[in-house]
């Protein structure tokens, strides 16, 4: 016989998890393993499909893996510090606009709350409550949606963009030192492929959608894109 406090709805633990607790760090992570599966298997292919060797086809995508992976982590740094000197300057004008007018700022947060559905008097006292708590932290969450744990940190977003990139960008590697030298530009098509698949499928998934649909979109686009090398790489292939 099961215990009274399992079968009570109120005394059971809350595990929800929603979505968007998932889309700052997923889209990095997809978005950097696709670029360097994707980019890193064109590069092979194309030079593969020119009749290169093995050997300057693992040296062109060896450098497409670290000039890819720098460019990933260079652009992210950037990005990520323009967002975090804004959120940064919305920090010091929130200071200074409490030390200088608490009671409008005040009024700011009470309006707030009372069109979020609050009467008057409750919306007052959240604020004061609130104020008392922590005044900026509040203002930054309630007033212009800002918290800490969105705080914009560009080193780590350039450094898991750089991995994400260097993992994916791997995959074709692999594929290359395992392929007959006949075959490489199609196995190493095949397994990009298939990758590129389950990381659509598996982002999709992640982000609380159908997993065929996200791996159709991936493989469709992917598929043009290596069809395109491999047609450069015939066009200028060399002779050896």
């Amino acid at each position: 016989m099961r215990s009274k406090h399992f079968d009570n709805p109120s005394m059971r633990r809350h595990h929800e998890r929603h979505v968007g607790e998932r889309v700052g760090w997923l889209r990095a992570a997809v978005l950097g393993a696709n670029d360097g599966i994707l980019s890193t298997a064109g590069l092979v292919i194309g030079v593969a499909s020119a009749d290169a060797t093995r050997g300057s086809v693992l040296v062109a995508g060896v450098a497409g893996l670290v000039a890819g992976a720098l460019s990933m982590a260079t652009g992210e740094y950037v990005s990520v510090s323009s967002q975090s000197d804004a959120e940064n300057a919305e920090r010091d004008l929130e200071r200074h606009e409490l030390a200088t007018d608490a009671h409008g700022e005040r009024e700011e947060l009470v309006n707030i709350y009372v069109g979020r559905g609050l009467d008057r008097p409750l919306a007052e006292q959240v604020a004061d409550q609130l104020t008392a708590h922590d005044a900026l932290g509040t203002h930054l969450r309630d007033e212009l949606g800002l918290t800490e744990q969105q705080r914009a940190r560009p080193l780590q977003a350039a450094s898991a963009s750089a991995l994400a990139f260097s993992v994916g960008a791997a995959l074709p590697l692999v594929a290359v030192l395992l392929s007959a030298p006949a075959h490489m530009a199609l196995t190493v098509a095949l397994a990009s492929l298939v990758s590129l698949a389950v990381l659509g499928a598996i982002a999709a998934r992640t982000g609380g959608a159908p997993m065929l649909p996200g791996a159709l979109r991936v493989l469709a686009w992917s598929t043009l894109a290596m069809v395109a090398t491999a047609a450069i790489g015939h066009l200028f292939g060399v002779d050896t």
